[in-house]
């Protein structure tokens, strides 16, 4: 949402009525109804008994270039897939979007092995041959035949909504990640919605896969990947950066925040904020949109995650005191406009290595502690996160152990997707936590009384450890780069981590 709130300009419709209003949009409609007549879509029929036809709806978006140009206006006719029902309407169901960790994952293996990444925009809503079973569809809202108005259409093709639009071989570790051959032909596949991005050992077989595509459905080859979603991506031979510096102007812009003083540091250190504020409250709309675009900016801006955390937790107790401190945080942000992730090559085997950490009752009002991790392939940040657990820890080392618990699920997770990608055995994660009463609790197979107190969910890390799936290795707490996803660290500590997790000025 946040994405969508700032990226789009005013001329972006809501609703039918308001696109109708606008001759380039009632074309790019028009398109869209050509492009699915051309493809053998659907058929005009009555509707069976004993079937529900699944509604439409137009979804409108424009696209921009890296500068933000206008390049064309889009219009997507989707169904509302919440309406089908399993063993009737559809067999397996799945949506085409990837997750944001996928995508940097994608870049990052990308970057590892030096290869190029390349970006498809596809045309038409329609990616799979002929439908197993029977689906109805209405009419489409704008489009509706007078003389047939009780009529439905049996679709025959997938359409985006109905889940079941991607026909190819897929990653079991997330369903819109997608591989095909082996060795020096090997090509990976990202797809979010309408938006491909594929990369591969040669480029040659880039440009097949991408001419294939082309011959076989309605699609635009935008070359190599400049703008995904929002985050701007440079790619140089050996050297792959992400940055959102478009979307920050605009949310500086937004906030009447674009000429603010700059400030060193995200927030300031020992920073405590309550729900219990006895500051006079601010307009909720105005906080939430804020937030909300703030956890947007997250995706490339590891640096900024503890803040936008801590600050996402007033959102329904939000004063003057919580505005302050979003107001620090956007002024860090004016400071360091470019400021994103940088993903090269590291030399050697390819590996895969997390932080995890956490700090001791750090609420004020629950007293429930943060856990944090980030995790690296080779030296590539490629997920992260820092969230308030859900329990209370009465000890440092039940908050570590279960902060580790936590990083280890994601650890294991990326370990698989990796393998799918690489073809190979799924990678081990080696976590590093700073924190040895932790460690060895994670080691040891027997529950003593000190430790009955935590809940099961998190002793299933003993688990993945004997079974060789993580490894747990202590870390020093000078090099621990996680205290940047659990507290508000100064200037110095701070801009150091920054830099040793690749968060860096971008050019």
């Amino acid at each position: 949402m946040a994405e969508r709130l700032l990226l789009t300009p005013t001329g972006e419709p809501s609703t039918l009525a308001e696109a109708e209003e606008d001759e380039a949009w009632r074309s790019a409609m028009r398109a869209e109804l050509d492009s699915i007549e051309e493809n053998g879509t659907w058929t005009l029929t009555e509707l069976p008994r004993g079937h529900k036809p699944i509604s439409l709806k137009w979804v409108y978006k424009l696209k921009h270039d890296a500068a933000g140009n206008i390049l064309k206006h889009k219009a997507r006719l989707v169904a509302k897939g919440y309406v089908q029902r399993p063993g009737i309407d559809f067999d397996q169901v799945f949506a085409p979007v990837a997750r944001l960790d996928s995508v940097r994952l994608l870049l990052a293996v990308a970057a590892q092995y030096k290869w190029q990444v390349h970006h498809l925009d596809v045309k038409t809503a329609f990616l799979n041959g002929e439908l197993g079973e029977e689906v109805y569809v209405s009419q489409p809202p704008g489009f509706v035949d007078s003389s047939n108005s009780s009529k439905v259409l049996r679709l025959h093709k997938a359409l985006y909504g109905l889940r079941q639009a991607l026909g190819f071989t897929r990653s079991e570790s997330e369903y819109a990640v997608y591989t095909r051959g082996e060795g020096k032909f090997r090509l990976l596949l990202g797809v979010y919605v309408d938006d491909l991005v594929v990369t591969g050992v040669r480029t040659a077989e880039i440009k097949k896969f991408k001419l294939e595509m082309c011959e076989r459905f309605k699609m635009s080859d935008l070359g190599l990947l400049t703008l995904y979603l929002g985050i701007e991506v440079s790619q140089e031979p050996e050297l792959i950066t992400l940055k959102q510096t478009g979307f920050a102007k605009k949310l500086l812009e937004k906030s009447c925040m674009a000429d603010c003083n700059h400030t060193a540091v995200p927030m300031e250190p020992r920073l405590k904020m309550s729900k219990n504020s006895t500051n006079p409250p601010v307009g909720i709309t105005q906080y939430r949109s804020i937030v909300g675009s703030l956890r947007y900016l997250v995706h490339t801006r590891p640096d900024i995650s503890f803040s936008v955390g801590l600050v996402s937790r007033y959102m329904e107790a939000r004063t003057t005191e919580h505005m302050s401190a979003v107001k620090h945080l956007l002024r860090y942000i004016s400071g360091t406009l470019d400021v994103g992730c940088r993903f090269a090559s590291s030399p050697g085997d390819p590996f895969l290595v997390g932080y995890s950490d956490a700090d001791m009752a750090g609420d004020l009002d629950d007293r429930k502690s943060t856990s944090g991790s980030i995790f690296f392939f080779g030296d590539c940040p490629v997920s992260w996160q820092s969230q308030k657990q859900k329990s209370v820890s009465t000890s440092s080392c039940q908050a570590e152990y279960q902060a580790a618990s936590i990083a280890a699920c994601q650890g294991i997770w990326l370990g698989r997707l990796l393998g799918d990608l690489l073809g190979t055995p799924p990678l081990v994660a080696n976590l590093l936590v700073d924190n040895m009463s932790a460690i060895q609790l994670c080691k040891n197979p027997v529950f003593h009384d000190r430790s009955k107190h935590i809940e099961v969910r998190y002793h299933h890390i003993r688990g993945c450890i004997e079974d060789g799936t993580v490894t747990v290795e202590f870390v020093g707490t000078e090099d621990q780069l996680e205290s940047i996803f659990t507290k508000a660290l100064g200037r110095v500590r701070h801009q150091r981590i920054c830099e040793m997790i690749n968060v860096v000025m971008i050019k």
